[in-house]
């Protein structure tokens, strides 16, 4: 299940957009052999920047936090995803693709992180890009 909390003005958030992010979820949770709720808070860049400087003192706007809840497999609150919609348009513009392939892309890589996945070693990147996309491209947003 898919809480979605916009708590943000900057960016309009169109009932195309929240399905998109329900859809990113239940893909990913499915092909992670997961159930399970995830919350997902649609911030802008100054509200994104707070949690950043608390959480990773790094004092910059960011696209995407994860904050995981779940001790084991059986928990059924998995985590909160934060995604910045405003990082998310500027992003979408510079890599040249739409707004609801970024933010998909970020639920995406954000619940992955809710699931155990990262990206600090090489092989590890690796396996998260491939999973990212094969979910995108099951909802129709490849690159």
């Amino acid at each position: 299940m898919t809480e979605i909390t916009n708590l943000q003005d900057k960016v309009d958030v169109e009932e195309d957009l929240l399905n998109i992010i329900t859809q990113a979820v239940s893909l990913t949770l499915n092909e992670e052999g997961r159930a399970g709720v995830v919350s997902i808070a649609l911030v802008d860049n100054d509200y994104i920047q707070s949690l950043n400087r608390e959480y990773r003192q790094k004092d910059a706007p960011t696209d995407v936090l994860s904050f995981p809840l779940a001790d084991d497999e059986d928990d059924e609150i998995l985590g909160d995803v934060v995604i910045s919609l405003e990082k998310a348009a500027e992003q979408a513009k510079e890599y040249g693709h739409s707004f609801s392939r970024e933010v998909a892309f970020l639920t995406v890589h954000g619940v992955l992180h809710l699931l155990g996945h990262d990206h600090y070693e090489e092989e590890e990147t690796r396996i998260m890009r491939a999973k990212e996309e094969k979910i995108l491209s099951a909802l129709g947003l490849e690159r």
